[in-house]
This record gives C-alpha cells, sequence and structure tokens, in this order.
C-alpha cells in the first residue's frame, strides 16, 4: 500500500472511531449505535477515500483481503459466505446479522470471525481492519449499508437488486466511481459459461442485427409465494428474542413484527422491503442482453399488471403483483437493426408470446430465460444454462468459445488483487439496474407509458412515478450525502 493510501486509511479510521454511542432499551437490543451521527460520520470519510481509497490493508498482515458478511443467514447469506470463504487470498475476519441465531450458525463456517449484530457498530468498530465486505440483505437496506461502506473506502460486493430506488443507484455508482473502490453486483450468472458465450455469439454477429428482446420469470411457485403474504397483519406480535427486529427494519417504515410475513423469505413481494419478482430476478436475466447489445438508459418503460393487483388499493399500496409485463425503448446500438430496441419482461402467468415461446424446440420454455431475436436467427438463454442457436439446424457447426472457469466472487476478489478486471462492476451494472428499478416505478403507475430524462434522473412526463425514483427513510436511518 502506498503511503497515501495508509494516510487515508488511517484518517478514514480516525473518523470512525469518533462516532458517538448512545444506549437505548428494548426487548432485543439493549445497545445500538446513534444512526445519524453514524451516517454523517462516515460520509465525511469520502473525500479522502476518493483521493486515495484503501486497496488492501490485509497486505500489511499477511498479503490477504480482510472480508466481513453482513447478512450470513439463509441460502444466499450460507452462499456467500462460503464462496468468500474458499478464496485463498482472502480471510474471513467479521461477521454481522440482525438474527443471533444465524450468526452463531454462520460461526461454524468462520469460528475465528469477529461477531455483530449491527453493521454500522461493525464499520466503526473494524475502522481499518477490514478491506471489503458484502452485503447480503433485503433490498431496502442495500444503499444504506453499501454506500456507508463506500464512503470509508471498502470495497463492497452487494447482491441484487443494487439499490431498492433508481436515485440511491445512481448515488452509489458515483460514489464507487469517486472513491476508486472494486464493486460487484451479485449476478452470479454473469460469471457463467452460458451468460458469455450468449455474449460472444451475440457480438460476433451470428444471428445478426438484434430486433426484439423477450425476457421473463414464470418459476413455478413463485405465484403462489406471493399470493400468501397478504393481507398486512393489524395485530401486534413480540418477534423472537433472537431477531433484532428495529434493525431488521432499518430505513423502512415501522412495520409490527408478524411471523412469516416479512422475515426471513416473503420481504421481496413488499414495497417497503423488496422489489417485486422483476427486482429479484431481472439482473440475473437481463444481465447478457444487457451487455450484448451495449445498452444505455431506456427512452420510454410502460407495464401492464394484474388486474385483481391493480383494482384492489390495499394490495396496490402494500404489494408486489403476482404477474406483469414490462415494455423498455432503448436507443439502438451498433449490435441492433434500428435506432431503437425494445425489451419486453413477462412474469408471473404473463408469459412470452407464443409465436416466441415456439421457436424453442423442447418443451416446456425455459421458465427464466432471454431471447433475442436477431436478423439471421434467435439465440435463447436459459437463466444459468448454456445459450442455444436459433434455429439449430443453422448453427449445428458453430463452435463453443473457449472461456477461462469463473466463479462471481473471486472475480471480485482477484480484481481487488488486482489480478484481474471484473465485469459486473457497479459502473456497468448501476445503468441496468436503474433501468429494471424504472420497470418497478411503471408498476405502480400501470398503463401509463413514462418518458426516461436519464442525465437530470428524471420522469418528465409523471410527477406521480418521479416521485416513486426515491422513497423517504424512517426517522433517522437518512444516508449523509444523499
Amino acid at each position: 500500500m502506498t503511503r497515501s493510501r495508509q494516510d487515508a486509511s488511517r484518517r478514514a479510521s480516525k473518523c470512525l472511531s469518533t462516532v458517538k454511542r448512545k444506549r437505548m432499551m428494548n426487548p432485543t437490543n439493549k445497545t445500538t449505535i446513534t444512526r445519524r451521527s453514524f451516517l454523517q460520520t462516515t460520509a465525511g470519510t469520502a473525500a479522502m477515500t476518493s483521493v486515495a481509497p484503501a486497496i488492501v490493508r490485509g497486505a500489511n498482515l499477511n498479503s490477504r483481503i480482510q472480508h466481513a458478511c453482513i447478512g450470513v443467514g439463509g441460502m444466499m447469506g450460507h452462499n456467500d459466505l462460503n464462496n468468500f470463504l474458499s478464496h485463498k487470498g482472502t480471510e474471513v475476519v467479521a461477521l454481522c446479522d440482525v438474527h443471533a441465531d444465524r450468526l452463531e450458525h454462520a460461526t461454524k463456517s468462520a469460528p475465528n470471525a469477529r461477531k455483530y449484530r449491527d453493521w454500522r457498530e461493525m464499520l466503526d468498530k473494524e475502522g481499518d481492519r477490514i478491506d471489503s465486505l458484502n452485503a447480503t440483505v433485503p433490498d431496502h437496506m442495500h444503499f444504506p449499508i453499501t454506500m456507508s461502506a463506500v464512503q470509508a473506502g471498502k470495497h463492497v460486493y452487494c447482491q441484487k437488486p443494487l439499490c431498492h430506488d433508481v436515485a440511491e443507484v445512481r448515488a452509489l455508482s458515483e460514489a464507487a466511481s469517486k472513491a476508486g473502490v472494486k464493486t460487484q453486483l451479485g449476478t452470479q450468472a454473469a460469471s457463467g459459461f452460458g451468460d458469455r458465450m450468449a455474449v460472444h455469439y451475440v457480438r460476433q454477429g451470428l444471428i445478426g442485427k438484434i430486433k426484439h428482446v423477450y425476457l421473463c420469470s414464470n418459476r413455478p411457485g413463485a405465484i403462489e409465494s406471493y399470493r400468501l403474504v397478504g393481507p398486512r397483519p393489524k395485530e401486534t406480535q413480540s418477534p423472537p428474542a433472537a431477531l433484532n427486529w428495529d434493525l431488521w427494519i432499518g430505513s423502512a417504515p415501522m412495520r409490527p413484527y408478524a411471523a412469516d410475513i416479512y422475515d426471513p423469505h416473503k420481504w421481496r413481494a413488499w414495497q417497503d422491503f423488496g422489489t417485486g419478482w422483476l427486482g429479484d430476478i431481472g439482473c440475473h436475466v437481463f444481465d447478457a442482453t444487457w451487455k450484448a447489445l451495449g445498452l444505455t438508459a431506456p427512452k420510454t418503460v410502460v407495464a401492464a399488471v394484474q388486474e385483481s393487483w391493480k383494482n384492489s388499493p390495499p394490495r396496490r399500496g402494500d404489494t408486489w403483483p403476482q404477474s406483469d409485463h414490462i415494455t423498455w425503448k432503448f436507443p439502438g446500438t451498433k449490435m441492433t437493426e434500428g435506432d431503437e430496441i425494445t425489451v419486453e419482461w413477462f412474469d408471473g402467468l404473463i408469459y412470452p408470446p407464443e409465436e416466441i415461446r415456439n421457436l424453442f424446440p423442447g418443451k416446456p420454455y425455459p421458465p427464466e430465460s432471454a431471447m433475442m431475436v436477431g436478423t439471421e436467427g434467435a439465440i435463447l438463454v436459459p437463466n444459468g444454462s448454456e445459450p442455444l442457436l436459433l434455429p439449430q439446424e443453422k448453427f449445428k457447426l458453430v463452435e463453443k468459445p473457449t472461456l477461462e472457469p469463473r466463479n462471481h466472487y473471486h472475480h471480485f476478489l482477484d480484481a481487488i488483487h488486482g489480478t484481474a478486471k471484473n465485469e459486473s462492476h457497479f459502473q456497468q451494472t448501476g445503468p441496468m439496474t436503474e433501468a429494471i428499478l424504472l420497470g418497478t416505478v411503471a408498476i405502480r403507475t400501470p398503463g401509463e407509458t413514462l418518458s426516461w430524462d436519464a442525465e437530470n434522473l428524471t420522469v418528465t412526463n409523471n410527477r406521480t412515478a418521479h416521485k416513486l425514483l426515491r422513497r423517504t427513510y424512517r426517522d433517522g436511518w437518512d444516508v449523509a450525502g444523499f
């Protein structure tokens, strides 16, 4: 590490160490950090770290990245932890989770890691002892955690979608670029052979210029999981002793705890916490298309939604629909047939057109996939699987590209070490996430074609939609500088 970076690291650590604590008594958490003072203090480090970010503090100790995992429960928390543990140049030194039982379970995999319930306390106490962290938490907490980490000079891996709101994505992408830290969005399939092969085939011009794109996520069981979320319970229940409910709610409006309604699985269906099925799966399915075509910000977006949700004010105000259809109009690129390209998304019980599904020779049509239709053929990209060039007979002699195996988590860590250049950094995936989250804005204003001014971050023709670009945080959870 250079002396300027060491100095910046010490200044950031000193700044973080001055955070004042305030004791607050409640049934599940006896001590928390004063939220506002922490977020204001971490913002003060941004100017320092943007000039000289600490690349690998751990290099002064044992040449290994010192990593912290925030959110270690459930399938993804456990999966993310194990992937970071498996990198030989990385040491997981801190774990954080609002649920004590999940935290204890994670220590079986990382017994020497320091444990925290509150991510703000972790950032405060760890100071210059960590180089990077990952945020594997509900969508509404992605921005407060990752923005604070970037401002403190940490490299960040964040699960998808990057943020809950469009305005958050823009602010985080710009902050990460200014700070010079390494970042990665949790679109694991982007590092797989399938997505990378698809990008290669399209860029080679095998199916000609792209005329239309059809994306879908019609996963069996998803509809049922969304059907079971509401209505919002009116009675107040006590959260389990192991769960700090105040920290779980975080920046969202305070809601009474209710068993099996929000935590641990159904929060995605609630607008307070999740971004619906589009936000959950859209980044995975969209990624290969975005990279292959070199897309930029859309010009317009419009949504058609499930009628029963549309006509139910309580559901429409609280939850996401079980089915929707989003249509974006993007500026054309050198890979498209015209000066405009249409991309459509279908989920739930709204499916891609039958003539598109009939292009696939097998049955059933892959429930999560991207179909790019070109002037010389088409390519089907099932999520997480190898692409299929169509019609098959025409492309049967096409040789597969030679691609090295790649672990999405390790690619991020290797980028921190300076031995790789990762692709799914926030400057690349941020604009894509903005477009996807504009779809969630369109869902809440169904039937309205929204005109998008990306440069000024403005929906120019619909005031209601424009207000949905950014939510109001719960008192005390504001992110300084935003």
